[in-house]
């Protein structure tokens, strides 16, 4: 079947996508259109707590082009009752949110109203007009006041894993040690941002429901639609093709898909709601945490009490909850270990995960620790880091299946010129700069989930590879296509890949950095099954054959603790006068099985480097807390790095053998590079200029 040249697992093979993106021809969600198509646009809260005593509605209808406004009081009545039905795959414990659902008020920004026009310069305008009158309650939205109502969290999420049990006697070792440290750190809100905003075109056909949305799962906003609207799954499609960019902010239905069905409903036509950044900012974000961190080591370095307690935020309707204190129990062994998390309800949307939710801020905190503990013992920070190696995951007791962060260690520090560095904070300079080197370790957990792939051999000796997952611009399009030429034994430009829509095999959501391992090795099953019946019947070749298959992970008892590993090295340049910071170097070194793609999984730790400038330096969203209300919901205000920012990086990708993760090797990358990156700027700053910044972002004022 071979008649090109090969580019399969392991080549640096171009995007097969990346012509359709260049040319304008791949489409997103609020690029589609249907005769007849209307548009929305939403009326948002401007309180953060209390009801809605009316709504006057008479000068915005009178625009011209105007169809109507929706409301609570008017909305089409087919939504379900039961919570049950509201919650989508990844949901925490508590009370869904259910726009337009009645009139309460929990959090600033909440859709109160629907506006719906011929165009889309119409609807906005008309609900600019749109006036709401307002019984005001009293809000909390200060996580630092509110955290005398902290509480433990409740169990039953399946993606939150509970602190590890406590080791030994902490406390009362702590309170007798005498190389010790005892600090806290906050980290603030994020929002994800991503290039795209949320979008739905939602189009009733019947008793049929079909929407093109954004989302990072097209079967579990499928799933969530049904349950909603108390449809049965034959009735819904859910379709997104293309996705730019999300980071998290897509793996749950978010309330624009919602009011974009009820608006179809009601005005009996398609219609397309798009969210402004402004809107963006209204719904999900990474969580306000605040980490308090005590370490005690003995003479030489080694860890002998470890503990680590996080307050992270939550919203008072449900129990948002995220991995935060666990990492470090799966880094460094301690004899004596305590780890807590707590959650602190507030008037805010529920926060969303988040690149890396959970590792990004906990890691950022455990390795800013790990550093001020170096400096306490008088060891270097990497040498730290090698005494208290292990090969043997401390939280579980399980070997790792494959682990070599030693060699990320090494391989990094030399190439980032490690040896250069001077121990004493402010004793290094460059053309009249202040110069600091700091480093961190980065840890995430391998998942690997079911999935099912079709795979089609057509008569021209071509394949179609088939799965309801969805490519958030991490390259799934080119991988999954490598993973079935390999198995085929064809070029990859012989393959086509088709995603996000639910009327494809399903495939769990893209996140947590498990879809290559989870639907690339549903991919190598189904081509290798593909190619083995088309072996057995040569004629199937000429007529064409598929085949559907079903990938799960098996039920076996776990024997291995499972993680990917990073090593980074930065280097800042700091203005001596005006605390200016220019990251001027960045290593990252990464262990993460095999590498499918070197081209793609290079850009992925880019895209880490860049996430972790912007979380030490620049990132934050900031609330008004007398309006419990997001001040920088915008792109001016609220900063993320641009290439000016990001010096010339050097990405390694460490050989990494593991036969226990999944049938492919791999462990993903879309988080890994991040976790430990903002915590190496931040001890570089230290380095530089011997102050401890322990609130992000670091601000001038703070090194002046």
């Amino acid at each position: 079947m071979k008649t090109k040249e090969k580019q399969g697992v392991g080549q640096a093979h171009i995007r097969v996508d990346g012509k359709k993106k260049v040319m304008g021809q791949a489409r997103y969600a609020g690029e589609f259109t249907l005769d007849g198509m209307l548009y929305a646009y939403v009326v948002s809260s401007a309180v953060a707590r209390g009801k809605v005593s009316g709504i006057k509605t008479a000068a915005a209808e009178r625009i011209e082009g105007v169809k109507g406004v929706m409301t609570h009081a008017n909305r089409p009545s087919i939504l379900s009752e039961n919570d049950d039905d509201w919650r989508d795959q990844i949901a925490p414990l508590g009370r869904p949110f259910r726009p337009l659902w009645n009139n309460v008020i929990e959090f600033s920004h909440q859709p109160l109203a629907v506006v719906v026009a011929d165009t889309f310069e119409a609807a906005r305008c008309a609900a600019s007009l749109v006036e709401i009158e307002y019984e005001r309650g009293v809000h909390t939205t200060d996580m630092v006041a509110a955290r005398k109502d902290s509480y433990h969290p409740p169990s039953g999420k399946i993606a939150y894993n509970p602190p590890p049990e406590t080791e030994g006697d902490p406390e009362a070792v702590f309170a007798t040690a005498e190389r010790k440290i005892d600090v806290t750190y906050h980290t603030p809100d994020h929002h994800h941002n991503p290039m795209e905003p949320h979008a739905t075109l939602a189009h009733w056909n019947g008793d049929k429901l079909k929407v093109w949305t954004k989302t990072q799962g097209v079967m579990n906003t499928h799933g969530f639609l049904a349950g909603a609207f108390g449809l049965d799954e034959e009735q819904v499609e859910v379709v997104c093709p293309f996705v730019g960019g999300a980071f998290g902010c897509g793996l749950r239905p978010q309330y624009q898909l919602v009011l974009a069905a009820l608006a179809s409903r009601a005005f009996n036509a398609p219609v397309r709601l798009t969210l402004t950044r402004e809107q963006m900012f209204s719904f999900g974000h990474r969580p306000y945490t605040i980490q308090r961190l005590r370490l005690a080591a003995d003479e030489s370095g080694r860890l002998n009490v470890f503990m680590h307690d996080a307050d992270g935020e939550t919203s008072k309707f449900e129990h948002f909850t995220e991995t935060v204190v666990n990492w470090g129990a799966s880094l460094y062994p301690a004899e004596h270990r305590k780890c807590t998390y707590n959650l602190v309800p507030l008037d805010l949307y529920t926060p969303l995960d988040m690149r890396a939710p959970g590792g990004a801020t906990g890691v950022h905190a455990l390795e800013c620790a790990m550093d001020e503990l170096s400096y306490e013992v008088g060891v270097d920070p990497l040498q730290l880091r090698l005494i208290n190696y292990t090969e043997t995951d401390p939280a579980s007791g399980l070997p790792f299946s494959s682990k070599e962060l030693k060699a990320c260690y090494q391989r990094a520090a030399d190439s980032f010129g490690w040896s250069r560095r001077k121990p004493e904070p402010r004793s290094m300079t460059r053309d009249g700069k202040r110069l600091g080197m700091g480093m961190a370790t980065g840890i995430w957990e391998v998942m690997y989930m079911g999935a099912t792939v079709k795979a089609e051999w057509k008569p021209d000796g071509t394949a179609v590879i088939s799965t309801a997952s969805a490519d958030i611009g991490t390259g799934t399009y080119t991988i999954l296509a490598q993973i079935a030429a390999e198995e085929l034994d064809i070029s990859t430009d012989q393959v086509e890949v088709r995603l996000g829509d639910s009327s494809l095999p399903q495939a769990p959501i893209e996140g947590g950095s498990m879809t290559a391992a989870s639907v690339g090795s549903a991919v190598k099953k189904a081509s290798s099954q593909l190619r083995k019946e088309l072996d057995e019947e040569s004629s199937r070749r000429k007529s064409g054959h598929s085949v559907t298959v079903q990938n799960q992970p098996g039920e076996e008892e776990e024997t291995h603790a499972k993680y990917a590993h990073s090593a980074s090295f930065a280097e800042v340049e700091i203005h001596p006068v005006t605390g200016s910071i220019r990251v001027s170097k960045l290593v990252i070194a990464v262990a993460a099985g095999k590498i499918l793609n070197p081209k793609t999984a290079r850009s992925q730790i880019l895209g880490c480097a860049t996430w972790g400038i912007g979380m030490a330096l620049q990132e934050e969203s900031v609330l008004d807390q007398a309006y419990g209300r997001f001040m920088n919901h915008n792109l001016a205000e609220y900063h993320v790095p641009v290439n000016a920012d990001v010096p010339d990086t050097e990405v390694i990708f460490v050989p990494e053998e593991d036969k226990e993760v999944n049938p492919l090797g791999v462990k993903g990358l879309g988080e890994v590079g991040m976790v430990g990156l903002s915590a190496a700027i931040v001890n570089a700053v230290y380095h530089a200029t011997g102050k401890r910044v322990r609130h992000l972002p670091i601000k001038l004022d703070s090194l002046l």
